[in-house]
């Protein structure tokens, strides 16, 4: 496979929101506003491209019965980093985010991603399958957050977009306008992806 190839999986052909379904929690738990999927997305591709890196250096030394142990480890330790970060430098996102950050450790798509690319492959395609998820995941949950904002308040990354006297559909910034709208989203991204 090309290492083009690796970078763009995750953002079309196996796109870790709509196509593998995976990181749902944190999906449907933040995607109230576009920014808070920027924030959710960037935190979770830094976490995704450096425990990819360090998997696939420290794969040979890893024996296979504490594999997982050894990943989550490796996960947390950057989730750490990303929370510290976070809650030093943006306070209100982090505020925003709440657990969500810390469950990073337990997100699917980074310890699907640790089993089943970084610990087979070589450094290089790691990082860039990690580059790739995590630009998937960012995107599917900002465009995700994007409609819920637009429709539940009537503007995307707080900007307003209809006037003050516009109705809104309150549902869409609620949970189950969550599942309404990932659902559609996941109907869409695979009839277009079918189509094509």
């Amino acid at each position: 496979m090309s290492n083009i190839k690796y970078l763009t999986n995750g953002i079309i052909r196996e796109n870790p929101t709509f196509i593998l379904v995976l990181g749902t929690c944190p999906t449907l738990a933040v995607t109230t506003a576009a920014f808070n999927g920027i924030g959710m997305g960037a935190a979770t591709t830094f976490v995704l491209v450096f425990s990819n890196l360090f998997i696939a250096l420290l794969k040979n030394l890893i024996p296979d019965k504490v594999r997982i142990a050894a990943f989550i480890v490796i996960i947390a330790t950057f989730v750490t980093i990303v929370d510290l970060v976070m809650k030093a430098y943006t306070p209100e996102l982090y505020q925003t985010l709440g657990i969500f950050i810390p469950l990073i450790v337990v997100n699917c798509i980074i310890l699907g991603r640790a089993e089943a690319f970084a610990q087979k492959n070589k450094v290089f395609p790691a990082i860039l399958d990690g580059i790739g998820m995590g630009i998937g995941f960012t995107l599917a949950i900002t465009i995700m957050g994007a409609i819920r904002e637009l429709l539940g308040n009537g503007s995307i990354f707080d900007v307003k977009l209809v006037s003050e006297n516009a109705k809104t559909i309150l549902l869409f910034i609620l949970p189950p306008g969550a599942f309404i709208t990932y659902g559609y989203l996941i109907a869409l991204f695979n009839r277009v992806r079918a189509k094509s």
